[in-house]
């Protein structure tokens, strides 16, 4: 947990354990993805992105130990309170370490180019595009993508200065948009080629 994490700050708030796990689960994914983005394309502004998700993982962190002490009233609801306490560890390990690689672009390490060459034969990558205002993306919804053959993730989106992260598939996809999207070489080249979009 961050040393700089003021615990006066955080309020208790009647979460439920199981949604607070979900959104340590869902926030720790996501960050390995953009912090790995973040690293190999020496992105500075995802890097920052992936510091301000850390801190939130800590608040839910601190969240779910108060919410396991609190449920705790004999000795098999202390039992279940160290195991999901550990689970929430585990998470939290995961995050810093997501943390710990975007880190990198923030002191200047860059990465190596065998680093690099090895996240290019991975089976899947994270990438960014472009949304041209010209593009067949534009006005669609993120749910449109499979009746276009696009079977790819959007884990952001940057709308003019706003980050929106995990976008539902609801979410309609404008001119200028900022994708961060993971899939397939092949998949995210089919998306830059028939949405006419540029990398950004």
């Amino acid at each position: 947990m961050n040393t700089d994490l003021k615990l006066e700050e955080i309020e208790y708030k009647p979460l439920s354990v199981r949604e607070i796990l979900r959104r340590m689960k869902d926030l720790s994914s996501l960050m390995v993805d953009l912090a790995y983005f973040a690293y190999i394309n020496e992105n500075r502004e995802i890097a920052d992105l992936v510091m301000a998700l850390e801190k939130e993982v800590d608040k839910l962190v601190y969240l779910l130990y108060m919410n396991a002490t609190l449920s705790a009233r004999d000795k098999e609801d202390a039992e279940f309170s160290a195991a999901i306490i550990k689970i929430g560890s585990a998470l939290n390990e995961f995050a810093n370490a997501a943390a710990d690689i975007a880190g990198l672009i923030r002191i200047n390490i860059p990465p190596h180019r065998y680093i690099k060459e090895a996240f290019e034969k991975a089976e899947e990558i994270v990438d960014d595009i472009l949304v041209s205002s010209e593009s067949t993306l534009v006005g669609k919804r993120i749910s449109d993508l499979e009746s276009m053959g696009l079977y790819i993730d959007i884990i952001a989106l940057k709308r003019q200065d706003k980050w929106i992260l995990s976008p539902s598939a609801q979410f309609t996809i404008q001119p200028n948009d900022i994708l961060i999207v993971r899939g397939n070489v092949d998949t995210i080249e089919k998306l830059i080629e028939v949405c006419r979009c540029e990398r950004a």
